[in-house]
């Protein structure tokens, strides 16, 4: 549709020239009339027009309202200032030309003033944002670490997620520049990432959108997100420790698929029963250690030789690390050995007769 309405434009733009023969520019020029010469120029102009607005493809729309506001209040400063010189004995040429310069320079500064302190202006009617009364959905920005981690795919399909996931431009690109990377684990990481953002938008239940915001200011990813966000006032879908810290530290709420993750872990106590595998020897003698599926390591005493194989444990304790959760344990059957043992050895000795009532039965 918008190819259709660019092709119309061009054509507009050269029938214009045709039929009008842009006498007063080739006037300017010197040049006879003709009108294939003046439909000729109005495709320039047209084609002239049409790179201008694919050139600002790039800038959203609040960028380019922020410099067309900013150019207003400079010539608006300029008609006050040359108000104020109009007091001052100046020649006519040194009045036109003191105009001229002022109008640029008021120009360049207002559109800068405004573009660098859009956030800030959040009362003028540009950018006032205009919601249905009554809504609440919300939204949610995707960090490129959770895209390559790939369970959001899994998650979005739950319906846990209430609202529209938004895909920043800059993450896009980062996550592209991981995909072409020249080292190999990156450059799999990277279309990891774009395989499960192609998995996202197939669901049917999420609605996936591109943002085209930019925060040129800022050099990095997590800086840019942390902005958006505050603009936006969406949430940061991230599993980046430090891009959790920053973003709480100013104001951003975050969710974070490994808090999600440990808040999902079952709760066990100390005396409870759980079937383990034993994978591996632990770090100090005679350990074993195994995993949970959820991947919480899980150190059993006294089953370094059991490696391979599986069989009930007795939780001791609960650790609770920064790194996530560790379960110590002991071998279920040590008491059924212990108590065996125990029991056998006070059969035996109910056997063996005392050497003084043998003494007493000679």
């Amino acid at each position: 549709m918008v190819l259709l309405i660019r092709l119309l434009f061009i054509l507009g733009c050269s029938l214009f020239g045709y039929m009008t023969e842009m006498s007063w520019l080739l006037q300017a020029f010197h040049i006879g009339q003709a009108p294939w010469l003046g439909a000729l120029i109005g495709l320039l102009i047209g084609v002239l027009i049409l790179s201008i607005d694919i050139f600002f493809k790039k800038f959203t729309v609040r960028n380019i309202l922020a410099v067309l506001l900013g150019f207003a209040l400079g010539l608006f400063v300029h008609k006050l200032f040359m108000m104020v010189v109009e007091y001052v004995d100046l020649t006519s040429d040194a009045s036109r030309q003191l105009g001229a310069a002022s109008a640029i320079i008021f120009a360049y500064l207002g559109a800068i003033t405004i573009l660098r302190g859009q956030d800030e202006f959040t009362l003028m009617i540009p950018f006032v944002t205009l919601d249905t009364k009554g809504t609440t959905e919300e939204l949610i920005l995707l960090d490129t670490s959770v895209i390559i981690d790939g369970r959001i795919c899994d998650i979005s399909k739950t319906h846990f997620l209430s609202g529209k996931f938004i895909l920043p431009r800059f993450v896009l690109k980062e996550l592209q520049l991981i995909a072409d990377s020249s080292d190999p684990l990156k450059r799999n990481r990277g279309r990891r990432g774009l395989d499960v953002l192609n998995k996202i938008k197939a669901n049917p239940n999420v609605q996936v959108k591109i943002n085209e915001m930019d925060f040129p200011e800022f050099t990095t990813v997590d800086a840019k997100l942390v902005k958006m966000g505050q603009v936006l006032g969406a949430k940061v879908f991230t599993n980046d420790f430090n891009l959790n810290k920053v973003a709480e530290l100013q104001g951003v709420k975050v969710l974070n698929i490994n808090e999600l993750a440990n808040a999902l872990k079952p709760v066990v106590m100390p005396g409870e029963l759980m079937q383990v595998k034993i994978i591996k020897e632990g770090k100090e003698h005679d350990q074993g250690v195994a995993y949970l599926d959820d991947g919480t390591m899980v150190v059993v005493d006294n089953s370094r030789r059991r490696i391979g194989q599986t069989f009930n444990v007795v939780i001791t304790s609960v650790l609770q690390t920064q790194a996530g959760r560790m379960i110590f344990a002991r071998p279920g059957d040590e008491n059924d050995r212990s108590e065996r043992g125990g029991g056998d050895r006070y059969r035996s000795q109910e056997r063996r007769p005392s050497p003084s009532a043998g003494g007493a039965a000679r």
